[in-house]
């Protein structure tokens, strides 16, 4: 009658006795174990970031063993078992979550001979419980806060209570579902997935033959000793059409070989020329196992995205040069070229942000660092040079100073930012004709752009950090709709007003700066973009210093403002 009592007890508290050969032998060894913070059988053995999770854990159930029944792994572990083996299909390392070690561990608990000893069992059952929790953590919310990298990026408001989540698995039906319900729900984050799927596939499969070099590029029409390798390059990775292969032993590039240079040209962000020149060579003769690494990498950094948004939103990929906005289904209905922040200076930050208003016919005003570096010096050079740009001279309370003549009074008040400057509203205002303002303490803002021969170039990072739109009229339309009388007509014409007019958005929009250099589309098309700030390299080093990836931060530097 008591020992039914206990089992009854246990069950309402989450889950049976483990094995009721020595509970209380048990229990002792897992509550001193769960305190030292270290599990030595683990490939990472300390666990002080997730100790607290652990411990709440085993104590809604008296500190039993949640994974062992009868001497034996139940269904629910060695579901997690299963999962935490196949890690890398999430872009994560199994070894992280001691992928390697399970088969052994099950094996200790299914004896050909001996019976398991309860340090097999609960050995199994806390390996399992720690290593679930720290796999629950990372393929929600990514294994490193993106704040360490100064990306503007908060993964707090996403974090739950992995205890909770953890209890709930102990009898789960489907244990992966319960915890794919935590991972990020963008579709784009589940078609670069299922591209990690393809590219394991054909990194696996590719024998990683380089293709030859040459002095010259390679023109349609050309002989070329490399061609036998490229058809069957582009063929594995669905540039070639099949059936479009060369003839056996063809050494002249042309046809169809040329028409899937272009396209894969395009999925790297090489002009599409079909000539193979030294940056699509390089392109080519990157190994599958890099672009695995891509997305891998991407994979981390949609973890990191909140999953708050009150709707879906404005989304600038840096790396690709590109804007999408998203329907309520995630769908993209506008896209659009961008020229973002240059590389080695002025680079665009990475972070989230409300959209509240869009102004026509804006003022550029010219941030200190850029009046001092850039503008002081060609004013010192050409007293005409305000004037010719639209420039004026304002005091801090934005007041015109009457007299600009160059002085060098001026010029000191101008270095110091006593006195500042401002672009005049027009057709040389760096800001185009519109801005889109989602304030935020970096100073970035979307807006349009008098240089439009830049969208034209493959590779666009140009500016000082904000981000110009190659159409800034159907953005502000898209931007607009819940405000049906702004018609593209009066955005046109509130373009072309005399005056500079604020209009506040009926409802904020989301605005995303995501930087992924691996990128899937609605159709599966995989995009491989350059590592221009070189992010990924960053994340890769911080990867690098092992689990739980908390002993490096990048240099401080790193975090500059405008």
């Amino acid at each position: 009658m008591r020992r039914a009592l206990v089992y009854v007890v246990l069950v309402s508290a989450g889950w049976a006795s483990g094995d009721a050969s020595e509970p209380i032998a048990q229990e002792a060894s897992l509550r001193a174990l769960v305190a030292s913070g270290t599990l030595s059988s683990l490939r990472w053995p300390n666990f002080p970031a997730s100790r607290t999770y652990v411990a709440s854990f085993y104590e809604s159930a008296g500190y039993k063993l949640a994974w062992v029944r009868n001497g034996d792994a139940t269904p629910q572990a060695q579901a997690l078992v299963r999962i935490l083996e196949n890690a890398g299909a999430k872009g994560l390392d199994p070894e992280d979550y001691d992928g390697s070690r399970w088969a052994a561990r099950l094996a200790r608990l299914r004896p050909t001979l001996a019976q398991p000893t309860d340090a097999d069992l609960v050995e199994f059952d806390l390996a399992l419980t720690v290593s679930s929790l720290r796999y629950i953590s990372d393929s929600s919310i990514g294994r490193v806060n993106p704040k360490a990298f100064c990306f503007g990026l908060d993964i707090d408001q996403k974090k739950c209570d992995l205890a909770g989540v953890l209890r709930g698995v102990v009898n789960a039906g489907d244990v992966r579902s319960s915890l794919e319900q935590l991972e990020p729900r963008f579709p784009a984050y589940r078609r670069a997935e299922q591209a990690l799927e393809a590219y394991l596939a054909l990194a696996r499969e590719d024998d990683g033959e380089l293709l030859p070099s040459t002095k010259k590029t390679v023109e349609p029409g050309d002989a070329y000793p490399g061609v036998a390798r490229l058809a069957r390059l582009l063929g594995r990775v669905g540039d070639l059409p099949p059936g479009a292969a060369p003839p056996a032993g063809s050494q002249i590039y042309e046809g169809a070989l040329v028409e899937a240079v272009k396209h894969f040209q395009i999925r790297h962000g090489i002009d599409p020329d079909g000539r193979i020149g030294k940056a699509t060579l390089q392109q080519l003769n990157t190994p599958l196992s890099r672009r695995v690494r891509q997305l891998q990498l991407a994979l981390e950094r949609w973890r990191w995205v909140p999953n708050n948004f009150t709707r879906p939103p404005v989304m600038v990929n840096i790396p690709e040069f590109r804007l999408r906005a998203f329907n309520d289904r995630y769908e993209a209905e506008l896209e659009m070229k961008v020229v973002v922040g240059g590389a080695y200076r002025r680079q665009t930050p990475v972070f989230t942000n409300n959209m509240t208003h869009v102004i026509f016919r804006p003022y550029w005003n010219v941030p200190l660092s850029i009046q001092r570096a850039e503008l002081v010096p060609k004013i010192a050079k050409d007293g005409s040079y305000l004037a010719k740009n639209d420039y004026e001279v304002v005091d801090s309370r934005d007041n015109v100073v009457a007299s600009a003549e160059v002085t060098a009074d001026l010029l000191a008040k101008l270095r110091s930012g006593k006195l500042e400057i401002r672009q005049v509203p027009g057709p040389k205002n760096a800001l185009g004709f519109v801005k889109f303002m989602f304030p935020n303490e970096y100073n970035v803002y979307l807006h349009g752009t008098p240089a439009k021969s830049l969208f034209s170039r493959s590779r666009r990072d140009f500016s000082h950090g904000c981000i110009r739109v190659e159409k800034p009229e159907e953005l502000a339309a898209w931007v607009f709709r819940d405000q049906p009388e702004w018609t593209m007509d009066r955005i046109v014409e509130a373009e072309g007003a005399a005056k500079t007019q604020q209009v506040n958005l009926a409802k904020p929009i989301p605005v995303l700066i995501l930087y992924a250099t691996a990128v899937v589309s609605e159709s599966g098309e995989v995009f491989f973009y350059d590592d221009i700030y070189k992010h990924d390299a960053s994340l890769e080093e911080f990867f690098g210093h092992g689990y739980p990836h908390s002993g490096w931060q990048p240099p401080a530097a790193r975090c500059r403002r405008r």
